[in-house]
């Protein structure tokens, strides 16, 4: 199950925007965040997909879900515009955002390019 994230949250599990200026990232292990709305059509799309996704990495991704509707504060400091949004947050360096309903096979890669992370067969 993907886990939701609130302001709170966010800033435990992901960055404290509150104190740090810079990126500084709080987690143990890669993350992606798909920030999103209930009423999204692509969103919809891309779900099922992270809920796979949320196994085939199981212990070696975390992957978050940010309802845009709902934390209007988390998608401001992000500056979402479009829905989904993407952040792909790998465990050094800048995080990097995807925008639009992406297929499995473009996860995939960007778990391998980004994330620095392959799915053990």
């Amino acid at each position: 199950m993907l886990e939701h994230l609130t302001k709170e949250t966010f800033k435990q599990k992901i960055f404290n925007f509150e104190t740090n200026k810079e990126w500084k990232f709080e987690g143990d292990r890669p993350a992606i965040i798909d920030f999103y709305a209930d009423w999204c059509m692509p969103c919809k799309m891309v779900a099922p997909i992270l809920e796979e996704l949320s196994e085939d990495y199981k212990g070696k991704v975390d992957i978050y879900k940010v309802n845009t509707e709902e934390e209007r504060e988390l998608s401001a400091v992000f500056g979402i515009q479009s829905i989904p949004s993407l952040l792909f947050i790998p465990k050094e360096g800048q995080p990097q955002m995807a925008m639009g309903a992406l297929p499995k096979d473009t996860f995939i890669k960007a778990f391998k390019d980004v994330l620095k992370v392959e799915k053990e067969n």
